[in-house]
């Protein structure tokens, strides 16, 4: 595994989340978050001494309380501090003097609340990193180990605190407590849950990266307003995927548009939220919607794990959800091909007569005579080649029957076949509900497994899972780019905007196919022009910062004799002499026809740098907006999986008769394209070629665009 990327580092993050005896500095029996974290100290199961520090009262919480940290008179592991926001810096100064290394600030009043606020949090800053301090907060509740029983939190927590494989990293202090509710409620044992505050020194990424290396937490969820540090998160993403523990985020939050190029068509199409689901989708990270599939779906994942494709068997004793899943199966690219013959031929051995053995599988009603019905048709399900992995919908029991012991022996028996399953079994209720108390007490019995609440949120977490594994073997390797060539050939000023002719002489220049073209500053020049290329031609306009010719009828197209041309150049002129623009003349190109246009651009995020976007090109980019995003660098074998993505991937199939595309020929170019915006430096605002013509085996970029920092 590789090294963590934390920068509290990895031993100081095992301390913060595992000490062996805490100090409550500010505590009160007139706060209520000093009275709720005491009490789940003490309620749920941690070990060591609660020492109460208060210099003004001598009893807190029925407990003798301490007047400094320094009267405490023995060791502190940790510091939950919650004084007024001036005397934090002092109690981090008296502490780092007694040698207590760790601390969670509870206080508010800092960086979220302007200038004076930011000045208090970067001298606690600096002053941790001086001292080798880990802060985590402030303005945070805190966090809940739920594994190791350490619980200083500002909230309440009902019991029971369920330890498990999900850990929770929070960039929001008012919803821990519900999600930790809602996974209580739905079964979800937790690892670890924390409420990150400023993140003034730990930030998520070290909390992403502490949990990588816990042993209890095999799936990390996530709810995000930001990613603070992209490069961190990013690293850290891949040493999860690395250990094989699947990350789930809800980011929140999105802008309309990322980059401020607003010469490039790329730019309507590169917003902030799609530029996460691009470095989401390229690091292995599972993006969720709603706080309930946040915690649904990593339930599912930690259960399961990995899942070898999307043909999924469903068994169920019920044909309306039959007809649900199939619906949301469709969405969620999932597959339920036909069962296998063998396998339609021993379900008809088992199944009553008036059943239809189709996938989905609706063993009827008849589960009510049968008890054993269901599980069977799991069994024989599990077992077809095509599928795999099976959903199977059961849900856990609600009320204690008339006789307990035959519910235990029914679920163990569902339990033992799920466990014996040849393929992954996604255990699934009908919709979402809070499990009873009966119903945990049947799961602890038998090792009836994780039970999605819902069709709707378990054929999501379903879907995630599926594309999780698919995506998981890239997301481990890291970035793969095009191999590394000589520095790019670059010719003039690297600064504003270099309209098409300059634009495409950079491609050409650097390996890139481009359209033949000529300037032309009069008429007899392009008449020149179209009589070397042959007619028919294209004429455009050409100005200084001229982007978007066609807005301005700045694309005459077909012209086929000299007459033609002289009449569009002159026009052309006239309107750009009109809007008072320089560099005035026209660019002539032979005309093209036929083929699929792409485009291709490349501009940069300001938080996640290079992005770029291949989608259908021409005049119908910001209409049809049919486009994929990856984060640079990128390589031909991707770019091949982004082009299958499109909506209208099919016309480079060769639908209707047309001829069908060179995929791996285009995906070389766009690999080029991609490799000379990544060589020209942190100058290059964007690049765009649109269109890229693709027709067959010939690739060629018949406009191009380029704006510089």
């Amino acid at each position: 595994m590789s090294a963590p990327t934390t920068q509290a580092g990895a031993e100081a993050m095992r301390a913060l989340f595992a000490p062996e005896s805490i100090a409550l500095v500010g505590a009160t029996d007139k706060s209520g978050w000093s009275l709720a974290t005491f009490d789940n100290l003490r309620n749920h199961g941690f070990a060591g001494p609660v020492h109460l520090v208060n210099p003004r009262t001598e009893v807190v919480h029925g407990q003798r309380a301490h007047r400094s940290l320094s009267d405490i008179g023995e060791p502190v592991d940790m510091a939950y501090v919650m004084v007024p926001t001036p005397a934090v810096l002092p109690v981090l100064r008296e502490g780092a003097g007694l040698g207590i290394r760790s601390y969670v600030v509870l206080t508010a009043g800092f960086g979220e609340t302007g200038p004076e606020g930011r000045r208090r949090e970067e001298e606690i800053l600096a002053f941790a990193r001086e001292n080798r301090l880990t802060v985590l907060g402030p303005n945070g509740n805190g966090y809940i180990n739920a594994t190791a029983g350490t619980t200083p939190y500002g909230l309440p927590i009902p019991a029971p605190l369920l330890g498990g494989p999900v850990g929770v990293v929070l960039q929001s202090g008012a919803l821990a407590s519900s999600i930790l509710s809602f996974a209580q409620a739905r079964n979800v044992g937790l690892s670890l849950l924390t409420s990150m505050g400023n993140e003034t020194m730990v930030s998520v990424t070290d909390v992403i990266d502490y949990l990588v290396d816990d042993p209890a937490t095999k799936v990390i969820a996530l709810f995000l307003e930001s990613v603070r540090h992209p490069e961190r998160f990013a690293r850290a993403a891949r040493r999860a995927a690395r250990a094989g523990k699947p990350i789930v985020a809800l980011k929140i939050g999105s802008s309309k548009i990322a980059s401020n190029t607003a010469q490039a068509h790329t730019g309507a199409l590169v917003g902030d939220d799609r530029v996460i689901d691009a470095a989401f989708g390229q690091l292995g990270v599972v993006r969720v919607s709603s706080l309930e599939d946040l915690i649904i779906t990593a339930g599912l994942l930690a259960q399961v794990g990995r899942i070898d494709g999307p043909r999924i068997g469903v068994v169920t004793p019920s044909g309306g959800a039959c007809e649900v899943i199939a619906d949301r199966a469709e969405q969620e690219g999932l597959e339920l091909p036909p069962f296998a013959p063998e396998t339609v031929a021993r379900l008809k051995e088992i199944l009553p007569g008036f059943a239809t053995v189709q996938n989905p599988l609706d063993v009827t009603g008849y589960v009510v005579v049968d008890r054993t019905l269901l599980g069977r048709a799991l069994e024989v399900v599990a077992d077809d080649p095509g599928i795999d992995a099976v959903m199977l919908l059961s849900d856990l029991p609600r009320v204690v029957p008339a006789d307990p012991a035959l519910t235990l022996l029914h679920f163990g028996a569902t339990a033992q076949r799920i466990r014996d399953a040849s393929r992954p079994v996604m255990v699934a209720s009908n919709i979402l509900t809070d499990i009873t108390e009966f119903g945990r007490h049947v799961q602890e019995e038998t090792g009836f497994p994780y039970v999605a609440g819902g069709i709707e949120h378990a054929v999501t977490a379903i879907g995630a899972a599926v594309r999780w594994s698919r995506d998981l073997p890239r997301a481990a390797a890291g970035p793969v780019g095009p191999v590394p060539g000589p520095r790019p050939v670059v010719q003039g000023p690297t600064s504003g905007v270099w309209t098409e002719y300059r634009a495409s002489q950079l491609l050409s220049d650097n390996g890139i196919p481009v359209v033949p073209s000529a300037p032309a500053a009069t008429e007899d020049e392009a008449v020149a022009a179209a009589e070397r290329f042959g007619y028919p031609v294209v004429l455009k306009a050409v100005a200084d910062g001229l982007g978007h010719k066609s807005d301005i009828g700045g694309v005459r197209l077909g012209l086929g004799g000299a007459d033609e041309v002289r009449r569009a150049h002159r026009e052309v002129c006239a309107v750009l002499r009109e809007r008072g623009l320089a560099g005035i003349g026209t660019l002539v190109q032979p005309q093209r026809g036929g083929g699929v246009e792409l485009l291709v651009g490349v501009v940069r995020d300001p938080a996640w740098g290079l992005t770029m976007a291949v989608g259908l090109g021409g005049v119908w980019v910001e209409v049809l907006r049919d486009s994929v995003l990856r984060l640079l660098p990128v390589g031909a074998d991707d770019i091949r999986r982004a082009l299958g993505e499109l909506r209208g991937a099919r016309l480079l199939d060769g639908a209707r008769g047309t001829e069908p595309a060179d995929l791996d020929k285009v995906a070389e170019v766009i690999a080029r394209i991609a490799g000379l915006a990544a060589g020209l430096g942190p100058g290059l605002e964007s690049l765009e070629v649109n269109p890229l013509l693709v027709q067959g085996s010939r690739v060629e970029a018949l406009d191009a665009l380029v704006t510089w920092s």
